[in-house]
């Protein structure tokens, strides 16, 4: 039954998303600039929900509130964390981005770093990072529609390819056109089925199991992981993880992008107004998802299901989903469906993006846009391909996929934020280019050594990969400082 209702609804979101995505032709793709970062006319609520849609991907629904249901509040001092960071980076250094963005006609974030530090190298280096680094995120967000597609009877690989193609599909049809407006549609359904969720959960799954509130908080302080509304986390495990999501605003392209793309500044501060609205209200819903569904599974489902779900906590939103009417499980299926497309389609688009401008457009005086897009095109098929035969090995959960991803990027925080406030030119060019290199190569490498899941919790000297990858990349772009003062 559940399978009819979720195709259903399935080919209704499919529908209609690509009806708005074939409208949004109507705004025009003439340039490169058009296509990757919509001619830099996006609004206010247009900005803010691509912005969302794209940071909130299946890591939310079902890997966070995995994540919650295993390790409690910690999880929303984690997720938080990364939202109050943003909002700062947003605030703080995203207008100079914004404005120079516009002066100095950027399209690509690679393009961004290049011109900063006056060298082509580095942008093709930056551009290269990219790929190699956001290909686990890509991953990520496939092996969320396969694991939809596999709880409804339909089969993981199924679902890797339908949204395989559905990243395909919507970003060539337009791209940043077509992105940018299905991201709304998508944003609007994502936060949607989260209410919708929380609502059925808390008014009706709980109530018919005769849970009281105190029951739930009495339960929640005393399960086999210990007391989940204190702190389960180590500080070196906290630290770890939420090290690459402080500066995911300035690491990931996919966002960095979307700073280029309001229209003016008011648009710009709408933007960061909606954006933290729209996170606060869906990361506190969440956590919450995880949480009473914890309790609900000690009290009622047992010590066998709690295990199983501990053992997987990708499996959590969907065992969860289960018990719920069809047509409900179907509206939030394809909500985390939605979620993960949205952000799928904005890396992969912004990837290309970095390929075509640093790899071709910079290297010629008069550089063809319609071949420009062609290399786009074919950086996302091979990139998406890419990701959705990883998806298909699993080589472990969606968070530690997603953090992972940012965790590789993280010596882009130094390079960017060095050079947006003082522009260093060529003079730069090496500690900018063995700052990425370096820091890059501590997290790719350990996660080379000790697997994904165990790279963002080994520590050196009590201090995790990821913090050191910073470390290190920052001290080696101090030496541009140190040289100029003698």
């Amino acid at each position: 039954m559940i399978s009819l209702f979720f195709i259903a609804m399935l080919v209704a979101y499919i529908v209609i998303g690509t009806s708005i995505a074939m409208i949004s032709r109507k705004f025009g793709v003439k340039t490169t600039a058009d296509y990757f970062v919509a001619g830099y006319r996006l609004g206010g609520f247009l900005a803010s929900m691509t912005y969302a849609a794209t940071t909130y991907s299946a890591f939310m629904m079902v890997g966070l509130v995995g994540l919650a249901f295993v390790t409690g509040v910690a999880s929303l001092g984690f997720e938080l964390s990364y939202l109050i960071a943003t909002l700062g980076l947003l605030s703080l250094i995203g207008p100079m981005i914004w404005r120079k963005a516009r002066e100095r006609k950027w399209v690509s974030p690679s393009e961004m770093i290049s011109d900063l530090y006056g060298s082509p190298i580095v942008g093709i280096t930056t551009a290269i990072l990219y790929l190699i680094a956001l290909i686990p995120y890509t991953s990520a967000q496939l092996k969320g529609v396969g694991e939809i597609f596999n709880s409804v009877g339909i089969g993981y690989e199924v679902g890797i390819i339908v949204g395989l193609a559905l990243v395909l599909l919507w970003t060539l049809i337009a791209g940043m056109w077509s992105v940018a407006t299905t991201d709304a549609y998508q944003g609007l359904w994502m936060v949607s089925a989260a209410i919708v969720a929380i609502i059925w959960l808390s008014l009706r799954l709980i109530p018919s199991s005769g849970l009281s509130i105190d029951e739930i908080f009495r339960t929640l302080t005393n399960t086999k992981n210990g007391n989940l509304l204190g702190n389960t986390w180590s500080f070196s495990t906290f630290l770890g993880f939420t090290t690459p999501w402080l500066f995911f605003a300035l690491t990931n392209p996919q966002v960095v992008q979307r700073l280029y793309m309001p229209r003016n500044e008011k648009a710009y501060k709408r933007m960061i107004q909606y954006f933290a609205l729209y996170g606060i209200l869906y990361t506190i819903i969440v956590v919450l998802i995880g949480l009473l569904f914890r309790a609900y599974t000690i009290q009622v489902l047992g010590n066998s299901i709690e295990t199983i779900l501990l053992k997987n906590r990708d499996a959590v939103t969907p065992y969860m989903l289960s018990l719920a009417h069809p047509l409900i499980a179907s509206f939030i299926y394809v909500s985390i469906v939605a979620a993960a497309i949205s952000t799928a389609n904005s890396i992969v688009l912004s990837v290309s993006s970095s390929i075509a401008r640093d790899l071709y457009e910079r290297r010629l005086r008069n550089p063809n846009p319609k071949v420009s897009i062609i290399i786009s095109s074919l950086s996302i098929a091979i990139m998406t391909i890419i990701a959705a035969i990883i998806a298909i090995i699993k080589p472990t959960f969606i968070v530690e996929l997603s953090v992972l991803s940012s965790a590789m990027l993280i010596p882009l925080a130094p390079v960017t934020i060095i050079g947006i406030l003082k522009t260093p030119g060529r003079k730069g060019v090496l500690p900018a280019l063995c700052s990425i290199v370096l820091g890059f190569a501590i997290v790719f490498g350990t996660a080379i050594v000790y697997g994904a899941k165990k790279a963002l919790v080994t520590t050196w000297a009590g201090i995790p990969v990821s913090m050191w990858s910073l470390i290190v990349s920052t001290l080696i772009l101090a030496t541009l400082f140190i040289r100029k003062t003698k």
